[in-house]
């Protein structure tokens, strides 16, 4: 009996962290009207090996080796895929987690996918317009959000030129 019970708390438990990682991001969507879909060798055409293992394979790259992990100018973290804007530099900041950091996305620009990889609960961040992975989002960030959205440095590109929504 004691396993049995045992066994529901943490069902019960499980399922309460992918409702509560999930309800907050109802945002409403709009950048899908214009989605991109290409076949894989369409974007292998426009992707180098690696940027194509992370955004189209659902990859993650290596902490601590991003040329965004430490990266803090003013301007626009874009979609390296489709160039869509992602994530401003005003939401990022230093989390020595090994990944850049951000503690929001720009609305309506990120679908949120629940991830059961690994062995793990986690929602996977992906782009809205090309579905291109970008990493994951999680519950533990350190400003007013409490998010902190892991994001491999290969699917974003930068844009120091724009700073706007």
């Amino acid at each position: 009996m004691k396993k049995i019970t045992i066994l529901i708390l943490l069902l019960f438990t499980s399922l309460n962290v992918v409702v509560s990682q999930n309800k907050n991001y109802q945002k409403e969507i709009d950048m899908t009207k214009k989605k991109v879909e290409k076949t894989d060798e369409e974007w292998r055409n426009i992707l180098n090996d690696e940027e194509f293992r992370v955004l189209r394979e659902k990859g993650t790259e290596y902490p601590h080796t991003g040329k965004y992990n430490l990266h803090f100018e003013n301007g626009v973290y874009n979609c390296n895929g489709c160039k869509t804007p992602l994530f401003n530099s005003d939401q990022k900041f230093e989390s020595d987690c090994g990944w850049p950091s951000f503690d929001d996305a720009i609305n309506g620009s990120i679908k949120y996918v629940e991830d059961y990889s690994h062995n793990m609960i986690r929602t996977e961040i992906i782009c809205v317009k090309c579905d291109g992975h970008l990493g994951h989002v999680f519950n533990d960030g350190p400003t007013d959000t409490g998010k902190r959205y892991c994001v491999n440095s290969v699917s974003i590109d930068f844009n120091k030129n724009s700073n706007k929504e």
